[in-house]
């Protein structure tokens, strides 16, 4: 092993210790990455065959639901790697599906007719490289450590999801927010590049790059990648982020810096205090809220807020918060933040002492407290019980709204957590805090087109036996369609709602039988950018060679 992979290897371990330039060393356009002439980078990761102890743990993501039984699975160390795994497989004909951490909520990656997984879930390295003055960040790298690298080693940070254990890979490429993002944006609003392994309609595979520079001639690669979703256009091995504005050398001024400190807060109301217009009061002060505090410039963006929803079963609901506490005022803001959602409502807020969903017991925050911002990510993103089930099943389905919510909406939903015939503990809907800066960007400048909003949606409900698959997935679907019958059982676009999360994929959107609106289902996750998307799609992979169950088709 040389000097250089040896270090690049030692930075992915040592959680993003200062190497600058060896975690993504830059190199030409259509050329492979650097450090394929050591021999560990020459042979490449494991192929593990069904034979092999180590393959059902390989077939299958977060969700039990879906499981694959490829004739093997193949490690990705390197893009010289990734290069031969995917050259290898289209010679011999087999249809590939690409993992980077295996939290897809849909079945993208483990289906029935995926002959070969391609797994990137050891290319885990971070680091900083000075010819791009970006940073550079490997698919398989965990967001947590991905926070901790960036953090420790210089300062910054990106502005991604609250789950520890998803992979860069999907997360970047559908779009990728969390806590941070009203206070500075989605995650692809600081792209700066991308590496990626390619097809041609020959079947000839290679390497390119891909940057947001105007004059780049592969400029719409890169877009499709800032939202365009994973598993699409070919096998993602390096992100580079930098953000926009950023001026200098000094890696530190390259990317935002999260606040040194954070307010946060997590309450629970009670269930057994709310009749169905205490309820209609809460979640519409929640609504409320965010739609008068949704433009880019908002001055209360710097507060973000989780209400996990869960069913009465579970006897609470949960809301947890964060402010920025360097900016002026940020108690003041949380507390009447606090007040305005409880208003009216008629029950007396607790300390969240029980897990609520994806939230965990947090009866420590029942009194707000400043922590240190990444003690704060740590404490949320590492405790969700829910996802932290290796037996779980799950079905999800999301929305963007605009608008507060309608009556009718408010309605369905009280009926379906409240549904005596359905007592799930594990059910909920997940209001997510958006707007502020994710709005600052124009809806065609990335392919992330859904930029009005002020809050999304994530309903989603869990169980272990597979027995009760339908008993669910009927429940979700009924609930969804209830929710949204306004406008033909889903989300419609440009009015109160705006569409779907393609990192909440739901391939019921796909099936006529359940949208009923007449909307596709790529209107409803990529709006007006689809067209765009399948231009770029018939460039970089013509013979259509990565496709899934909501895969961009290309253009004809």
């Amino acid at each position: 092993m040389d000097r250089r992979t040896l270090m690049r290897r030692s930075a992915a371990v040592a959680g993003g210790a200062a190497l600058t330039g060896l975690a993504g060393q830059a190199h030409a356009a259509d050329e492979p990455a650097p450090g394929e002439s050591s021999p560990l980078e020459r042979a490449g990761g494991a192929t593990i065959a069904p034979s092999d102890a180590r393959y059902p743990g390989l077939t299958t993501g977060n969700n039990q639901r879906f499981v694959a039984r490829p004739e093997y699975v193949k490690m990705i160390k390197s893009s010289g790697d990734a290069v031969r795994a995917l050259s290898d497989a289209i010679k011999a004909g087999k249809r590939v599906s690409v993992r980077s951490g295996g939290h897809c909520f849909a079945d993208f990656v483990c289906h029935p007719d995926a002959k070969v997984i391609l797994d990137f879930s050891e290319m885990t390295a971070v680091g900083y490289d000075p010819s791009l003055r970006a940073f550079s960040v490997e698919p398989g790298a965990r967001l947590l450590n991905v926070y901790e690298a960036l953090y420790k080693g210089w300062g910054v940070t990106i502005p991604g999801g609250t789950c520890y254990s998803v992979g860069i890979g999907g997360h970047i490429a559908g779009g990728g927010y969390g806590l941070l993002s009203r206070r500075n944006g989605l995650v692809v609003d600081h792209l700066y590049a991308v590496e990626v392994v390619v097809a041609s309609a020959s079947g000839e595979v290679k390497v390119v790059r891909a940057t947001r520079e105007a004059g780049d001639p592969n400029r719409d690669l890169w877009w499709a990648h800032a939202g365009g979703g994973g598993g699409n256009f070919g096998l993602v091995t390096r992100y580079w982020f930098r953000s926009p504005g950023a001026t200098g050398s000094t890696p530190g001024n390259q990317l935002i810096q999260p606040p040194s400190t954070v307010l946060v807060s997590a309450v629970g109301i009670p269930w057994s205090q709310l009749d169905q217009q205490g309820f209609t009061r809460l979640v519409k002060n929640y609504g409320a809220w965010f739609e008068a505090n949704s433009a880019a410039d908002n001055k209360n963006r710097h507060l973000s807020s989780i209400m996990n929803i869960s069913s009465q079963a579970n006897g609470v609901i949960g809301l947890f918060t964060q402010v920025d506490a360097t900016v002026p005022g940020a108690s003041q803001l949380l507390d009447e933040y606090l007040a305005a959602i409880t208003a009216g409502v008629g029950a007396t807020v607790k300390a969240l002492d029980k897990p609520n969903g994806e939230l965990p017991a947090l009866p420590q925050l029942a009194a707000a407290r400043q922590l240190p911002w990444l003690q704060a990510t740590r404490l949320i993103a590492t405790s969700n019980s829910t996802l932290n089930d290796p037996a779980v099943r799950g079905a999800h389905k999301s929305a963007y709204l605009r608008k507060n919510f309608t009556d009718t909406q408010v309605a369905a939903l009280y009926a379906a957590l409240t549904d005596p015939n359905y007592k799930n503990a594990r059910t909920m809907a997940i209001l997510f805090s958006y707007g502020g800066q994710v709005n600052a960007v124009a809806p065609d400048a990335t392919a992330y087109a859904q930029r009005s909003s002020a809050f999304k949606l994530l309903f989603q409900t869990f169980w272990n036996d597979p027995a009760q698959d339908d008993t669910h997935l009927g429940w979700i679907r009924g609930m969804y369609g209830k929710f949204f019958a306004e406008t033909g059982g889903v989300p419609g676009l440009n009015g109160q709602s705006d569409g779907c999360y393609i990192n909440y994929p739901d391939s019921d959107m796909a099936d006529p039988k359940i949208n009923t609106s007449g909307v596709p289902w790529h209107a409803l996750y990529y709006k007006d950018n689809y067209a765009r998307l399948q231009q770029v799609k018939k460039r970089w992979d013509p013979a259509d060679v990565f496709r899934h169950s909501l895969s961009v088709a290309p253009a004809k």
